[in-house]
């Protein structure tokens, strides 16, 4: 049997005019792609007509977020930035977190996580910052939760968690004085200070909580007895940073010098 012969060989010219044809009509096609997706980005019929809000809104009402967010949000179902879109709702006062979602064909749905104020945080250049149960620090109107019972925290650039975290340790310890931590300032240097809600001040010392916690029962422990002895005077002042004792001083009495020997056990 006789072997097949060979199909024969195009000419160059040939073969290069069919990749050309095969390369102008792959990108025909691709010009018809993005045109159209162009249109679809376009059209009326994915436009947003749809915003679903979830989750927790209790201090942002549906007109605040209207007005705040919804004019930074561009495009229509199909074009929009969902990045861009957190970003916008996340920018609104009280907004710790949201989740941007979309639902074909015309919705989006966000989730919003706010910001649950546990304290006021005190820097010199703003008087509108809040912690948060996370420790963070946020700016939002004080006007909003000025009626509620918060303590003061202070101390440096992000040391907020761990002020909180301290006064979270020492506040239920001054129930047995039935007053609360009012303010916790950690100072540059690491020493801890403290206001009782009836205007005592105390200087706590320097540590973590390991350390200052003792400090702070040994002197509740004692200082009833203290008050007992002199009138149940209101405490005025208290150092607990003495090794072996405290020194105090109360309403109408000298010095805190002279109260120390009295104070300790």
């Amino acid at each position: 049997m006789a072997a097949l012969a060979s199909p024969p060989t195009l000419p160059t010219d040939v073969r290069l005019m069919r990749l050309a044809a095969n390369l102008l009509l792959a990108l025909a096609a691709l010009a018809v792609l993005a045109g159209a997706a162009a249109w679809l980005a376009k059209s009326p019929w994915f436009a947003l007509r749809h915003i679903r809000v979830e989750g927790e809104v209790q201090h942002n009402s549906a007109a605040t977020l209207r007005s705040l967010a919804l004019p930074a949000l561009q495009g229509n179902y199909l074009s929009i930035d969902l990045q861009a879109a957190r970003a916008a709702f996340e920018a609104v006062p009280w907004v710790r977190r949201a989740q941007v979602q979309r639902v074909f064909p015309d919705r989006l749905v966000v989730r919003l996580e706010e910001h649950r104020a546990v304290a006021f945080w005190q820097r010199d250049d703003s008087d509108d910052l809040l912690v948060n149960q996370y420790g963070e620090v946020f700016e939002a109107n004080i006007g909003d939760v000025e009626d509620e019972p918060l303590p003061t925290l202070r101390g440096p650039e992000g040391s907020a968690p761990r002020v909180l975290a301290m006064w979270q340790r020492l506040d239920p310890e001054f129930a047995v004085l039935q007053t609360r931590l009012k303010t916790l300032v950690l100072s540059n240097g690491g020493s801890w200070r403290g206001v009782l809600a009836n205007g005592a001040q105390l200087e706590l010392g320097r540590g973590e909580a390991e350390e200052v916690l003792p400090r702070t029962r040994r002197f509740l422990a004692t200082v009833g007895q203290v008050r007992a002895r002199h009138e149940m005077r209101a405490i005025e002042s208290a150092d607990l940073r003495h090794r072996e004792g405290y020194a105090l001083r109360l309403a109408g009495m000298g010095s805190a010098e002279e109260a120390a020997s009295a104070a300790r056990p």
